[in-house]
């Protein structure tokens, strides 16, 4: 408790302004009625229904059905959406092809400041069990939210801080069982107020074992090797809670919370490391509506990270990670000025990292960026045609590190202004057709590690040696598709290709260093291009309903420097689902098949092709106020024994990680 105190009056300082200036705001729209609903800005601010910008969205009971322990397996599987997969307990998102800092992890809108970008076995603090919506956007649409963003954003989000009243009382409650890791997980949330008061209080706990596999592996956790059919240093444990609120008036709120995570998990790549995670957050949100003059409602969000985890090989604490920071987000809906519609909005971000242990690979730094960005709409006769921009002034200090020598020669600070421009188009063909483009030129400033980089990197067992002249990473892309809708029916077809002129990357040397392959970060010219295509058609419709879901993608990457193939890229993969509907009842058996991935450049490991299918069953029971939604789910049903071809596991440490195996899973949610 004393450390919240003490965190919410060092952040007084910091929220004091944007608090009044909503105040004042609030002031002046009192006398006004007919409120507004919240705009959702993820991706299409506007909140039109016709959308050029290519996404996805999981929420409700199929986020809580499809739901895994990380990030990056919760949305595997989306239309041109794959993992970094380090084991089952830390797993970003790749979308495109395009990781790390490419893809910008997002919560309700405003930067997840943590390490996960830093290194693969590093997880992302976000727990889908407190999750109510994750939206993918790709495409060049998402670099409203930064340079980082041009591979797409993951935006989770959640009611910690209430955006709509209340009335009595709400909760929702589940637990989940499984045996294939031996999960054990519970979560709850609570909502109550009146029209003008909501408060929020929400907790969750998930414990996972071992997890089983096809083949049986090694493992040396205490001294002694064993060999089991189980990912040796597997198991975890996270835990969470927020709690939060918000007032309410005619046209507006405000509201405030507070959340914390904690994770214990095993690392994988080495049987002995285990890693301790813990983050807090402090958020204040609001907006007003029916503005006088220009702007019709404005929005902020600004946030205060305290992120930091312990590296403990044999229980024996190692290098420490932290990460703290500071997020603003200010954005302005101005009416309508000749047709167009649109936001006008500023971003401003601070972030302190350090890194403390002989293992530490990136000295002490600190970031700093502001930025301004406009999004405008146009609606046509023939459908919607929108652009927006964004420009950037970044600063990244290296401060070196008083332990570790090594990093004197990089301090000093690298400045960049990255600006990056984007347009997209909707054309209706027909009541049932549609098509889409868009362009965008997009601009990212290096991050501190790329740029000062100078050490063991265990995880990835390399040396990384950053690059102080690096320039800003540039590239250009296109997206075009098609899609059609007619009543359940529906199809959707998008192409895409991205040209950097200065790909930054992490290549590889014939140097060595306390015996670890030397890596060094460059730029080079890349190009990735793809195809990303999802539908669903009805084949019966009588008492009940018969579906077919199916998807596939394929993305090729080329380091046109070398003309070689860039690593990590998820080969071609196919899959369909039948689902089957009766009143409360759902059915649904599908196979997803995933091409060998053999276009790889030197020192990767090739993987074979290998098809999971996966089964479920749910049902929808309604007792007086409450509502039960339970599901039943077996995953990898044949047990195939498979490999990521997107995981540095696959090259470092091949045989050691393997996909998870045949695992049942066992889930309840009551509503009320």
């Amino acid at each position: 408790m004393k450390l919240i105190v003490n965190s919410w009056m060092d952040g007084v300082r910091v929220w004091g302004a944007v608090f009044g200036a909503m105040q004042l705001l609030a002031v002046s729209v009192q006398a006004q009625t007919n409120p507004v609903s919240e705009v959702v800005i993820t991706g299409n601010p506007m909140g039109s229904q016709l959308r050029a910008t290519p996404a996805s969205s999981l929420s409700g009971l199929q986020l809580f059905e499809r739901g895994e322990s990380t990030l990056g397996e919760t949305l595997n599987g989306l239309p041109g959406v794959s993992s970094t997969y380090f084991g089952p307990n830390a797993s970003r998102p790749i979308i495109r092809g395009l990781d790390g800092d490419r893809i910008r992890v997002l919560n309700n809108s405003a930067s997840s400041l943590d390490a996960s970008a830093l290194s693969y076995d590093h997880a992302v603090p976000l727990d889908v069990l407190s999750t109510e919506r994750i939206e993918v956007l790709r495409g060049p649409a998402a670099l409203q939210f930064g340079g980082s963003a041009v591979g797409g954003v993951v935006n989770v989000i959640d009611n910690r801080i209430p955006r709509e009243p209340v009335t009595g009382l709400l909760g929702k409650a589940q637990v989940q069982a499984g045996n294939g890791n031996n999960e054990r997980s519970v979560a709850g949330l609570l909502e109550a107020g009146s029209e003008r008061f909501v408060l929020h209080v929400d907790g969750f706990e998930r414990r996972t074992g071992d997890v089983a596999v096809p083949v049986s592996l090694a493992c040396d956790k205490t001294g002694e090797t064993r060999f089991a059919k189980q990912i040796c240093n597997s198991a975890s444990q996270s835990r969470g809670g927020a709690l939060g609120a918000s007032t309410f008036w005619d046209h507006g709120y405000l509201g405030a919370s507070v959340n914390t995570y904690q994770s214990d998990y095993g690392t994988v790549a080495e049987d002995q490391v285990t890693i301790g995670m813990k983050t807090t957050r402090y958020a204040l949100e609001g907006q007003v509506r029916q503005l006088f003059g220009l702007f019709e409602s404005v929005k902020a969000r600004i946030s205060l990270t305290d992120y930091k985890h312990t590296e403990f090989d044999a229980g024996t604490p190692g290098t420490v990670f932290a990460n703290k920071g500071q997020d603003l987000r200010l954005e302005a809906r101005h009416r309508p000025l000749a047709g167009w519609q649109g936001v006008l909005g500023l971003q401003a971000e601070t972030s302190r990292f350090s890194a403390e242990g002989a293992e530490a690979f990136a000295p002490f730094s600190r970031t700093q960026s502001q930025a301004v960005f406009v999004h405008e709409e146009l609606s046509t006769s023939w459908g919607q045609f929108n652009a927006g921009g964004r420009w950037e002034s970044v600063r990244v200090t290296s401060m070196g590190n008083s332990e570790l020598p090594r990093f004197d020669e990089g301090i000093g600070t690298q400045k960049f202004t990255p600006f990056s421009v984007a347009a997209g188009a909707v054309f209706k063909l027909s009541p049932t057709w549609s098509a889409s483009g868009n362009a965008a030129m997009t601009q990212r400033a290096p991050k501190d590690y790329e740029l000062f980089a100078n050490g063991p990197h265990l995880a990835t067992h390399a040396w990384e040696i950053g690059n102080k002249a690096l320039g800003l990473e540039k590239s250009n892309s296109l997206d075009a598709g098609v899609e059609w809708k007619s009543g359940p029916n529906r199809l959707n077809v998008t192409a895409f290709v991205s040209k950097f002129a200065n790909f930054i990357g992490l290549m590889n040397s014939t140097d060595t260093e306390d015996d670890l392959p030397v890596q060094r970060y460059q730029g080079v010219k890349a190009q990735f291009q793809g195809l990303e295509a999802s539908g669903r058609q009805r084949l019966s419709q009588t008492t009940s309903t018969l579906d077919l879901d199916w998807r596939a993608d394929t993305v090729r990457a080329t380091n046109e420097s070398t003309g070689k193939p860039l690593p990590r890229i998820a080969p071609l993969r196919v899959g369909a689902t039948l689902i089957y509907g009766q009143g409360p009842w759902s059915t649904k058996i599908g196979a997803d098949w995933h091409a060998a991935q053999n276009r790889l450049p030197e020192g990767s490991v090739a993987t074979g092709a290998y098809t999971l299918v996966n089964a479920s069953v749910s049902y929808r029971q309604k007792l007086d106020n409450t509502v039960l939604n339970w599901f039943v789910r077996l995953d990898n049903f044949s047990d195939q024994l498979a490999y990521s071809a997107t995981s540095i596991l696959t090259s470092t440490a091949f045989g050691k990680s393997p996909l998870p195996g045949r695992s049942f899973k066992l889930g309840v949610q009551a509503s009320f």
